[in-house]
């Protein structure tokens, strides 16, 4: 057994001369912001905290108002201007799919101006107004916290915003802590809370944050609810230019679930009390969150979506953000069946599906890497040859109805896994990983978009049925692709594409109809990448698939050298160009004995 060396608290380090911009605590945060008033005296003295869904605004509220450099503030709530629940229910309606607990439809033509009601906007303004002129001869001033602080307090207000990865807004979803955007429905299944944030809440809220991110005076970090920090906005946007010049990693998260498994408790090196962990969010920019340390070592976290919308042309490339706009078009996550069970049968709609229904602009096209496999393992690719569709379907159905289980034998192609195997899942092919496998997944990331159709008769960590869409998964099947099909073109479809002193590349994947190449290097010694540069090249992110330790480094000295152990996913920015990866440490040892250390790329095809 390895030593778990995985880095879960990866992070990118502040730049002078903003490395000592931080405050922690409430006492420190308030007086930081009662001092930036008062060096502005010019300034209404209004304290204006954005709060992005999930930050708990009440308690933010309520202790920054206690703290002693802010006493007898006058506290006021922004949700006094939002609609009311029934006119946001309406608002959101068409967005939200109707009864189904899982897809709706991405909202692109809201903003947060919507949800406020003219005259109550109106009033509470007044009530700005108001106290500022009855506490014009005391130094106490407005503080207005919640959504849409920006849009009610006076334009040269401090602007402060309290921002919030969304996986820590789902965990509070999940508990009950929080409401969706506007209002008051704590009670709603987290599930449910979800699906609104997920196709309403979060885009109507980052096109605020797009729209204002220059403009913040300061950016309030309480995922750690007992210990809340403070940096300034220089500090926030200096971090994230720095971040797009050199390799990084998000800060990963993981989760349990029905068919979780065992190998990342100690690879990963997690609680081995938990009962399983099926996933790992190991590189999903739209949900994991980037640690900004400081000169004294303590970190600050924000959403790594931050630095999509800041820096999309340095991340991404042109080519990639010409095609894709500021969203993060890569994913990459563990899935733990390792002593667990099998995930479920599924299918991903065609890409004309997942626009028509949806919203999307691109579907989850996608692959399964295998990092390690009992020798029992199987993936279930492409159904059987000659299945007639209407009896696949008839058979889920039954088994939907809880008459049989699924003829999984019958219906299913069915491949032998091995370590390094790589599977290609191109959207309307029929798949899962079976028991026993830790798949590295490398896809596209709108990556809620899954038809679940069969579920070997399991109920969901919250003891309910999981969701189960066989009208949807009716129409985003591709029969073609059956077991012959995925014989030929999607199984370790690898051919060679250059070689060196101490390394061989390999092609192996995807599909051609999906966007994303992937490239295997085995090397012991160092290997050299480049990115392309912003104008012609494109982001690349890559796991060290075998090998215990490798450093990427400038062949320039433009970025200071970047360790990355095993299992690790990091991110190199278009910007960064040339790179070279060498084993280290321990994986040094390991080429020295003749153990090849091995990554795994993809990057977005750009050209033929």
């Amino acid at each position: 057994m390895r030593t778990p060396n995985y880095d879960k608290f990866p992070s990118v380090p502040v730049p002078a001369p903003h490395a000592a911009d931080l405050w922690q605590g409430w006492a420190a945060i308030a007086a930081r912001l009662a001092a930036a008033l008062a060096a502005a005296p010019s300034r209404p003295r209004v304290i204006a905290v954005e709060c992005y869904p999930g930050v708990h605004h009440a308690d933010v509220a309520a202790a920054l108002a206690a703290a002693p450099a802010l006493t007898g503030a006058t506290v006021l709530d922004t949700h006094e201007a939002f609609r009311p629940a029934a006119e946001l229910d309406e608002l959101v309606r068409p967005y939200l799919g109707g009864d189904d607990p899982v897809f709706g439809y991405l909202c692109t033509k809201l903003e947060l101006e919507d949800f406020l009601a003219p005259a109550p906007a109106d009033a509470l303004r007044a009530r700005i107004q108001a106290a500022l002129t009855t506490a014009s001869a005391s130094p106490a001033p407005v503080l207005l916290v919640g959504p849409a602080a920006t849009l009610l307090a006076p334009a040269d207000s401090l602007l402060v915003f309290a921002d919030m990865p969304r996986w820590e807004g789902q965990l509070r979803q999940r508990r009950n802590e929080v409401a969706n955007l506007g209002v008051a429905n704590h009670t709603l299944r987290g599930p449910l809370k979800y699906k609104r944030a997920f196709f309403v809440d979060w885009r109507v809220c980052d096109r605020l944050k797009q729209r204002t991110m220059a403009r913040w005076d300061f950016l309030l970090d309480t995922t750690a609810p007992a210990a809340p920090k403070l940096t300034t906005g220089a500090a926030h946007l200096a971090a994230l230019a720095h971040a797009v010049t050199r390799p990084f990693r998000v800060v990963p998260f993981f989760d349990p679930g029905v068919w979780g498994g065992q190998w990342m408790k100690d690879v990963c090196d997690l609680d081995r009390s938990a009962p399983n962990y099926a996933w790992c969010f190991d590189c999903v920019p739209e949900e994991n969150s980037l640690l900004l340390a400081f000169a004294d070592g303590t970190t600050l976290e924000i959403p790594s979506l931050n630095l999509v919308f800041r820096h999309p042309r340095e991340l991404l490339g042109e080519p990639v953000h010409g095609r894709f706009g500021p969203e993060f078009p890569i994913r990459f996550d563990f899935l733990d069946t390792m002593g667990g069970g099998n995930l479920s049968f599924q299918v991903h709609p065609p890409t004309e599906y997942a626009h028509e229904q949806f919203g999307l602009r691109y579907t989850q096209d996608e692959s399964y890497y295998m990092l390690e496999a009992a020798p029992e393992a199987v993936v279930y690719l492409g159904c059987k040859d000659g299945t007639d569709p209407a009896e696949m379907f008839a058979d889920l159905a039954a088994a939907q109805r809880g008459e049989k289980p699924f003829d999984d034998a019958r219906f299913a192609g069915r491949f032998p896994a091995r370590k390094h195997d790589h599977f290609l899942i191109p959207a309307g092919t029929l798949h899962c990983s079976g028991a026993g496998s830790m798949v590295l997944e490398i896809s596209a990331t709108p990556y809620i978009f899954t038809f679940k159709l069969w579920d070997w008769a399991r109920l969901g960590m919250d003891g309910r049925p999981r969701p189960v869409h066989l009208a949807h998964g009716a129409r985003a099947v591709r029969w073609e692709r059956d077991e012959s099909y995925a014989r030929a073109r999607l199984v370790n479809q690898v051919s060679p594409v250059a070689a060196g002193p101490g390394w061989r590349e390999e092609r192996t994947g995807l599909h051609e109809a999906e966007f994303i190449e992937t490239r295997r290097h085995w090397f012991t010694a160092p290997v050299t990448h480049d990115t392309g540069g912003v104008t012609h090249g494109g982001v690349q992110v890559l796991n060290l698939v075998e090998g215990e330790e490798a450093l990427v480094e400038s062949p320039t000295g433009a970025f200071a050298p970047f360790v990355v152990h095993y299992a690790e996913t990091f991110i190199v920015p278009a910007a960064v160009g040339p790179y070279t990866t060498r084993p280290l440490g321990k994986g040094a040892a390991q080429a020295a004995a003749g153990h090849e250390l091995a990554t795994m790329k993809a990057f977005v095809r750009t050209r033929p």
